[in-house]
Formats: C-alpha cells, structure tokens, sequence
C-alpha cells in the first residue's frame, strides 16, 4: 500500500487544525499509519518563518516559506509517504497562494516558487462565510497580522475560492468543504471519505 499526501488548508478561524485533528484520529481508527505534520514545519527553518509574520513580509516571506516546505518535503513527507503512510499537513501551498499574494507577491511569482514541491493526492480546502470567521475570531482572538487586518478575512476566505480553482487548473484534486454550520468531525469524515476512497475502489 502506497502511502497518500493530504494537505488541509484555510482562512484564519475556519477551524482549520481542529479539523486536521479530527482527520487523523478518524484515519488512525480506520487502521491507517498516518503522519501528521504541518507548515511552516517544526524545524529550525520553519520555526524561522512561524515567529517570523510580523517581521518579514512580501517577497521575504514567500522566499521563507517556499525554502521550508522544500526542506519539509525531503526530509519529512516524502520518507512518511515511503513506508506506506498517509500524510496529514496542516497548511501547504494553497495557504501561500493566498497569503503570499495578500503580502504583495504575484500568484505566477508565489506558483514559480513552489510549483517544484511535490503535489499533494488530495488538498482540502477549508472555508466559510466570512462573518461566521469574524465572529469565531472575535472569540478567540486572532493569531497573526492576516487576521488583524482590516477585512483581511473576507479577502481571505474569498482568495481562498481563487485558489481552489487554481490549483484544480494544474491538475491537482481539490476538496473543497464548507464549515459555516459543519462541525469539525463532520468535515472530517468527509475529508477521511475523499481520501479512503482510491483504496476502497482498488486505487
């Protein structure tokens, strides 16, 4: 059994981890090996770019980022997805695609610097509306200067529908689901059901 690389990406307060959560228990209880993991990775690198929000920016960032997720790619994923497992990130290049372009840095620039890294089998995208985001925010208080900025999360969830088709335009499989009333386990049977499929059919 080969090994299958899902990533799961969203605005800012969609629920996004607590899905990723929910997805990995659920594979686990399917009996599947699963490696969670998430970016910007846990490495010196990656921790780099995760402190790094209100430091860096633009070009810089995108530069950061890109850097890790090749780093992350071969020295983490790609040895997972070899002894047969399947792969959990939590953000991959979707996540760029948008944040990346609301710093400032061109799709074809944000794609040029990525497109080499491998593909996930399945990228989920996770959205809402955004005045469900908003208040969820308001809740818990927001994490980074994506969320802080003004209308930054209605620029968010809808750069995040550009970014589905886009990638969908480069050949890769997109899920996308909608948790403005969902709760975080029902996205993630869905999700465990998009990905438990190409086994069950023989895949």
């Amino acid at each position: 059994m080969s090994g299958r690389f899902i990533t799961l990406d969203g605005p800012g307060g969609v629920g996004k981890s607590t899905v990723v959560a929910a997805v990995v228990e659920q594979l686990r209880a399917e009996g599947l090996a699963v490696h969670a993991t998430r970016e910007p990775s846990d490495s010196t690198l990656g921790q780099l770019a995760r402190n790094g929000t209100d430091e860096y920016r633009g070009m810089s960032m995108a530069c950061l980022i890109a850097a890790d997720r090749y780093r992350h790619v071969e020295e983490e994923i790609r040895p997972a997805l070899a002894r047969g497992e399947v792969v959990v990130c939590d953000r991959y290049i979707a996540s760029s695609l948008v944040l990346q372009v609301m710093d400032g840095v061109p799709r074809d620039v944000v794609w040029e610097l990525n497109r080499h890294a491998d593909m996930p089998d399945l990228a989920v995208i996770v959205n809402a509306r955004a005045d469900v985001i908003t208040q969820r925010l308001e809740a818990r208080g927001t994490h980074s200067r994506y969320e802080r900025e003004p209308g930054g999360t209605q620029r968010e969830c809808a750069s995040y529908y550009e970014a589905a088709r886009f990638l969908m335009t480069t050949g890769v499989r997109v899920l996308q689901l909608d948790a403005s009333t969902a709760d975080a386990e029902d996205v993630a049977r869905a999700v465990v059901a998009a990905v438990t499929e190409p086994w069950t059919r023989g895949a």
